[in-house]
């Protein structure tokens, strides 16, 4: 792991069924008391009487922390660091002219829950799972147990693991596996759903699997600030985790309409419309929260050996009265929120570590993909071998030479659609639309209507030049046939269904019930693209309980997509009130101790 170092150096509770989980899941879902269980109250299934709970965590100097900050809605132009002259962002300003500044940095698709899936996973919005927002029959996006999330990947490197803010993805309840705390945060703060991430004064926040009532804010009272309770929890998870490797993913809901602030700051006196100074004042505070968690980090000395990234979701919105037009939100681009152009896909993104990322500008067209390869590649994780993302790391330590994409691409299918996007797209906001940049040269095209399955003689196919019309305005088609026709081939290969399976990765569990025994089945599947070592599988049962390996629990070697799949006969005790039993899968991966856990509840 030469990049990481240079950086460095410079499955819910079920009746007894099939039950899978994956990285470590065990240890995220488990209460404290299940924890202290797993690790030293329960029964090695191995034979070597070690416990089958997370392992003891290296110390934090080992590998970088990261902090991973996602605004909502926020445009490539609204910093002043990407030309931004209206709203003061002087924080963000400062960690961009001493960090490396990304000026084609891209989201995944136009609106938030397919890129924040997409930025989550490391796949792009053909492959991903979730790639549309909320709307008609499909309702809310959910991920599911096969969804290998950054978080995961750090999990089983012995991260400490926080998402505090919006989440964006259903159901609005605890215990499943489109939960926070299913997918590698161990702790959880904030919104689960897309809807209610809309009210900036919530009536209730989510804390892990419970929901906290916020009493000054019942019945439409504006008393408390969601960003004022995102922040104290994000230092307080700092406070308690400085010590140790940490993921801290702050997702604020900030600038999403409405534009509702506790009060409107410098821009009280701005001859603007209301929404257009408090959307102003949105931006600032989000500048500020950036500020306080920097300097957060400064305190408790650990600033030098943490990665900072802030970047958006998606461009500029125009909803809730707010003039994107006024603040110029994108930049000299085209296009926002919902719109396939350069306004729409287009963020910023800003990669700052004191020391170790030098200064600087880089052009490299990097999807925010990109990210789950990343933190896995610098923390010396394994990440699935079958991710659209590429590292960053040897650009974040100084190279020039770090691989590109061959091509980038981008999805639509949203029912809603705003005045501003509308008549960008020309009247087809409503209609099904796909984007895919090669180079520098881009197709933006539209179904006839909301059915990708259309004959391509029914689409509407765009062709630019990006380097000589960043603002997208000439369209070559018409011109240059046959290089439309080639990025429209690849668009067709970027999509696969949403059912077709992916590459197995990580641990599963299984139970099966075989008379008044069970057959515990756990496979360890190396889906990374090398090698791992040293692979041992132990089962934790509750104490009395009888276990009895049907297969050899262990690999000197395990190959790039194989499988190791280890098999217990487990006798329960007749009268047992604990009825979970825990898999741990220890390995090594380039030289690096990795651990996965999955635990299955029988009740």
């Amino acid at each position: 792991m030469p990049s990481r170092r240079r950086l460095l150096a410079a499955a819910t509770a079920v009746p007894v069924a099939s039950v899978a989980a994956t990285a470590c899941d065990a240890d995220d879902r488990a209460t404290p008391d299940e924890r202290a269980t797993l690790a030293g109250g329960a029964t090695s299934a191995d034979g070597s009487g070690r416990a089958a709970g997370v392992p003891a965590v290296r110390a934090a100097r080992d590998r970088p922390n990261f902090v991973v900050i996602l605004a909502d809605d926020l445009g490539h132009g609204e910093l002043g660091s990407y030309g931004q002259r209206l709203v003061r962002t002087p924080r963000l300003d400062a960690l961009a002219a001493e960090g490396l500044r990304f000026t084609d940095a891209y989201a995944t698709a136009p609106v938030c829950a397919p890129s924040r899936c997409s930025l989550l996973t490391g796949l792009h919005a053909g492959h991903a799972r979730v790639r549309e927002n909320p709307w008609g029959p499909g309702g809310q996006g959910a991920l599911t147990d096969r969804d290998f999330t950054f978080a995961e990947a750090l999990r089983a490197r012995g991260y400490r693991t926080a998402l505090i803010g919006k989440w964006g993805f259903g159901p609005d309840r605890p215990d499943q596996p489109s939960h926070p705390n299913s997918r590698g945060f161990e702790e959880f703060y904030g919104y689960i759903g897309h809807g209610d991430a809309h009210d900036h004064y919530p009536g209730h926040l989510w804390h892990n699997g419970s929901r906290e009532e916020i009493p000054a804010n019942r019945d439409g009272a504006r008393a408390v600030h969601a960003l004022d309770l995102m922040r104290d929890r994000a230092l307080a998870f700092l406070d308690a985790h400085h010590a140790e490797p940490f993921l801290l993913h702050l997702t604020p809901n900030v600038p999403h309409a409405p534009s509702q602030v506790p009060d409107e700051g410098v821009y009280a006196d701005r001859p603007w419309p209301g929404p257009d100074r408090r959307h102003a004042a949105q931006v600032t505070a989000l500048d500020t929260l950036v500020g306080d968690v920097v300097d957060r980090l400064g305190d408790l000395g650990v600033a030098d050996r943490t990665l900072v990234l802030v970047t958006s979701d998606n461009g500029p919105h125009e909803e809730g009265g707010t003039d994107p037009d006024l603040f110029d939100a994108n930049g000299p681009l085209r296009g926002y929120k919902r719109n396939l152009y350069e306004g729409g896909l287009r963020v910023p993104l800003i990669a700052w570590s004191p020391r170790h990322v030098p200064a600087g500008t880089t052009d490299r067209p990097t999807p925010l993909t990109d990210l789950l390869p990343t933190l896995a590649d610098l923390a010396g994780a394994p990440a699935p071998a079958d991710v659209d993302g590429l590292s960053l790391a040897p650009l974040l330590g100084g190279s020039r030479h770090a691989a590109r994409h061959d091509h980038l691409y981008f999805y639509r299918n949203h029912a809603g659609v705003t005045p501003r996007a509308d008549a960008v797209d020309h009247g087809r906001g409503r209609r099904l639309a796909e984007a895919l940049r090669h180079g520098d040269l881009k197709a933006v095209r539209f179904a006839p209507g909301q059915d990708r399955a259309a004959p391509d003689d029914q689409w509407d196919v765009e062709l630019y030049d990006l380097a000589r019309d960043p603002g997208e305005q000439h369209d070559l088609a018409a011109r240059r046939p046959a290089q439309a026709d080639a990025l429209v081939k690849l668009m067709r290969a970027s999509w696969t269904p949403e059912s077709q399976p992916r590459a197995a990765f990580g641990l599963t569990l299984q139970v099966a019930a075989q008379g008044a025994d069970l057959t515990v089945t756990a496979t360890l599947a190396n889906g990374s693209g090398r090698p791992w070592t040293a692979a041992r599988l132990t089962l934790a049962v509750p104490g009395g309980w009888r276990t009895r390996a049907l297969d050899p629990a262990g690999a000197e070697r395990l190959p790039a997509g194989d499988r190791l799949t280890v098999r217990w006969t487990v006798t329960p005790a007749r009268a047992s009130s604990d009825m979970t039993v825990a898999c741990r899968a220890g390995l090594r991966h380039a030289d690096e101790d990795v651990t996965y856990t999955a635990r299955a509840s029988l009740r």
